[in-house]
């Protein structure tokens, strides 16, 4: 379809002409390392707030008296709304502009956060975190656009990776910090923390990106943002890495909400600040997303895929032995899988896409934390009727989903290429 069809940014990831040198930022050029540092940030200030209450839920059960599928809520409330709001500010974005929206979107979600150790019931502390979530939507599908924007893209999947990085830190630290501290002090102190925390990242975040030289403002007209959702939806690869990053983030939800309450229970009995501390292994995420560009350089997106998922199935079933640190193992072997296959699959969001990006991006952002809300909802159900086990049946029918879909990609690109005398993409 042409461009100018489709209303939406028509210079996104453009090649320059053979004439004209790439202006384009790249590693070891000026301004890729303040935004490099500055997304990473972002990243950061997102899943630390995102899941703020995530490790404190057997906390927030016993002060409001609820079980662990309500509690659930204030991780699900916040990812599912921003689920639902992704691609309207992706459209906001595309009009106003990226590094605009990014910082209105911090602004707003580290405000809520601040509010968020004064609700007083579990209903208000629901949503604080849906209105958080919903402002948190500006961020990611806005920072992966604006990488296809200004970066070249031979550079394009390990930035994305340092972004994809930041978040995995973000939601270490976040972990990490409130586990301690709501062990002295309640998981209300906890929750504050990671508030200012977040207000320290957004206020780097809006000093450190450079402003943008590549953006080409979009239309807001209903209509054009309706025909260029469609053209992606209509696109079967794309919407296999929806579907991709949704199930990856199904085994991530449900995992990450539960293990909490499995650790908390006997055999094991940790304490909260030693249940935190297990979130170190998130570090693990930071190392296998940023270093995405290279797998895939090696073995291929398929390929690649197929790794991420077989380390995750090898982390879900060691995961399931009454041993502490076979349970790590397994913990850090999810880690690895999840956010090696997330960092894989977002990339290649940008890479196909060929116009409206920032929707492409937004689509699989919207279906990745749909995947987030409903294995966190799930992964309480789960645990809810079978234990830790139910949570694992969970995450092995989410994975087992991941492989079909690549397998059928890799026969409908062998098809395509009988078809086309081009390679397939």
């Amino acid at each position: 379809m042409p461009s100018a069809s489709t209303g939406a940014s028509t210079t996104v990831g453009a090649v320059p002409s053979l004439s004209a040198p790439d202006s384009r930022m790249a590693p070891g050029g000026p301004g890729y390392r303040r935004m490099s540092l500055a997304l990473f940030l972002a990243g950061v200030a997102t899943f630390a707030l995102l899941y703020s209450t995530q490790a404190l839920l057997p906390l927030v059960s016993q002060d409001f008296g609820v079980s662990a599928s309500e509690a659930s809520w204030t991780v699900s409330a916040a990812t599912g709304a921003l689920a639902l709001f992704v691609l309207p500010m992706s459209a906001l974005s595309e009009r106003f502009g990226r590094r605009t929206l990014m910082t209105a979107s911090l602004v707003v979600a580290v405000s809520v956060g601040l509010l968020v150790p004064f609700a007083p019931s579990i209903g208000a502390l629901v949503a604080l975190r849906a209105v958080q979530g919903a402002a948190l939507a500006g961020l990611p599908a806005s920072a992966t656009a604006y990488l296809a924007e200004e970066v070249r893209p031979k550079a394009l999947i390990t930035a994305i990776g340092l972004f994809v990085a930041g978040n995995s830190v973000g939601g270490m630290s976040g972990r990490v910090i409130t586990g301690w501290v709501a062990q002295e002090w309640g998981w209300r102190v906890a929750v504050g923390v990671i508030g200012v925390l977040a207000v320290a990242c957004a206020v780097a975040f809006r000093l450190l990106l450079p402003a943008p030289r590549h953006f080409t403002r979009g239309s807001l007209r209903p209509r054009v943002l309706a025909r260029t959702v469609g053209d992606h939806l209509a696109n079967p690869l794309l919407c296999r890495l929806y579907a991709i990053g949704a199930l990856f983030m199904m085994v991530f939800g449900g995992v990450y909400t539960v293990i909490g309450y499995r650790l908390t229970d006997a055999p094991f009995s940790l304490p909260q600040g030693i249940i935190g501390s297990v979130f170190l292994v998130y570090l693990v995420g930071t190392v296998s997303a940023s270093t995405a560009g290279k797998l895939v350089a090696r073995l291929g997106r398929r390929g690649s895929l197929y790794l991420a998922a077989g380390t995750t199935t090898a982390g879900l079933l060691l995961s399931l032995a009454d041993s502490l640190p076979l349970v790590l193992l397994g913990l850090v072997l999810i880690t690895a899988g999840f956010f090696a296959g997330h960092a894989v699959a977002s990339s290649s969001v940008s890479h196909t896409a060929t116009h409206g990006r920032a929707q492409a991006s937004a689509l699989y952002q919207s279906a990745y934390y749909v995947g987030s809300s409903v294995g966190s909802t799930l992964g309480a159900v789960a645990f809810h009727a079978g234990g830790w086990a139910g949570t694992v049946a969970l995450g092995l029918l989410a994975v087992l989903g991941v492989v079909a879909i690549t397998v059928f990609g890799s026969h409908a690109a062998r098809a395509q290429s009988r078809r086309d005398p081009l390679p397939a993409h």
